[in-house]
């Protein structure tokens, strides 16, 4: 295994999967009164991680901050893609800050949703999505074979 193989986008993606995995088990969402219910959290003021509030997504976004690992694992193994690597960890990526966003933003899980709001677990979670997302990109367009025009050799 060579290190140096490795570049900057594999570690920015690496790192954002940490940061992902690690904001699953901090605080995503705040509850505001004492009739506010999110999964096994209950109000009033006090907060409830991602792990405890998102049943399935939980293990969704687990997986998707596994990824730039498994992506920089090939790498470091040399094995043979037929895709361009970081281009499913970037598909990845797209996933999980879709998921992110719309139970943050648009969808908030528990009720009545007009007394939950988002911590700043989630905002970390929306960070390393990106990280993620901008490191396997960057290693996306590395690995790419450039085309030519059709007619020159």
């Amino acid at each position: 295994m060579d290190f140096r193989q490795l570049d900057r986008g594999e570690l920015i993606a690496v790192l954002g999967g940490a940061i992902l995995g690690l904001s699953v088990f901090l605080a995503w969402y705040t509850l505001g009164d004492r009739y506010t219910v999110l999964g096994n959290c209950r109000g009033p003021n006090t907060s409830c991680t991602a792990w405890n509030s998102l049943m399935i997504l939980r293990f969704l976004l687990l997986i998707a901050a596994i990824a730039p690992a498994v992506l920089a694992w090939i790498i470091l193994r040399g094995h043979a893609l037929s895709w361009p690597r970081g281009e499913m960890t970037a598909i990845i990526a797209i996933a999980a800050l879709t998921f992110t966003v719309f139970r943050g933003l648009i969808d908030k899980p528990g009720t009545p949703p007009g007394e939950i709001g988002i911590s700043v677990g989630w905002w970390i979670g929306l960070l390393g999505g990106l990280l993620i997302l901008v490191g396997s990109v960057a290693r996306t367009k590395e690995s790419m074979k450039t085309r030519k025009p059709p007619g020159l050799p």
